[in-house]
């Protein structure tokens, strides 16, 4: 099982996972947040195709995610993943794709990975965040989430790597040039995580099979790599260079677990 992210933050956000057994591979897109002509690029510059994909998960319907997954899944005729919410909110309930509908903690298997959505506060309709795993790892994503709750905690221990938003530094976003509402809604519960709170999420977790843990989403005028770099290495006790940053324009290379 491998993941790699093909990008990550407010202008588009796409993460692609594998897991191989024997002679078959199994590979979904988590989050289609690039035109789909953009997806088609990325996919290529890490070795793969959209026409090799068995599968697109959706977290929500903010254009940073859903971007150009309905069009991607109707070339290609590849099965769309969302919530019942999400799905209406961007009208896929109504388009001509084959639209599989998830609930929060039931798992569903596609392929050789079994996917575990899970929801979590954020100002969409119905978002899901998700725990994908070949029965061997897993690999834990929690994006686009204001605060953390129990529930996150739980779903999320015991993961092999971990995809964890870092959006904002605190006091970047308090002096940033944005207006107070876009302030309030970044920084609020059902908004983005910033860095501190990510460490708090992190320190919360069973850490024992820990072997790759990605800072993603970050905000390209509120934070940095530093700073979410140095958040997370205090947590696990580690060198700021063992975190990877899952940057907007390159994402971040094959990690295998």
């Amino acid at each position: 099982m491998r993941f790699a992210s093909l990008g990550s933050g407010s202008d588009g956000n796409a993460l692609l996972v594998e897991a191989q057994s024997g002679a078959t591979t199994t590979r979904v897109l988590l989050d289609c947040g690039f035109s789909a002509k953009e997806v088609e690029r990325r996919l290529n510059r890490v070795g793969a195709s959209a026409e090799g994909l068995d599968a697109i998960l959706i977290t929500h319907e903010h254009s940073d995610h859903i971007g150009g997954a309905l069009t991607l899944a109707r070339k290609w005729s590849i099965p769309l993943y969302m919530s019942w919410g999400t799905a209406r909110a961007v009208g896929a309930d109504e388009a001509d794709i084959d639209l599989q509908v998830l609930w929060g903690d039931e798992a569903v298997a596609i392929g050789d990975l079994s996917i575990l959505p899970y929801t979590v506060p954020h100002d969409a309709r119905e978002p899901l965040q998700y725990v994908l795993s070949n029965g061997a790892s897993r690999l834990g994503v929690l994006t686009d989430v204001g605060t953390s709750t129990p529930h996150i905690s739980s779903v999320l221990s015991g993961c092999d790597a971990l995809v964890l938003e870092c959006n904002h530094d605190v006091q970047m976003l308090a002096g940033s040039r944005y207006p107070q509402s876009l302030k309030a809604r970044i920084g609020g519960n059902h908004g983005h995580l910033n860095n501190e709170a990510a460490a708090e999420i992190l320190a919360s977790l069973d850490r024992s099979r820990l072997r790759h843990l990605v800072a993603a989403h970050l905000s390209q005028q509120n934070n940095s790599p530093e700073l979410a770099r140095a958040a997370m290495a205090g947590v696990l006790g580690a060198a700021p260079t063992e975190v990877v940053v899952a940057t907007q324009d390159e994402g971040c290379a094959w990690l295998s677990l």
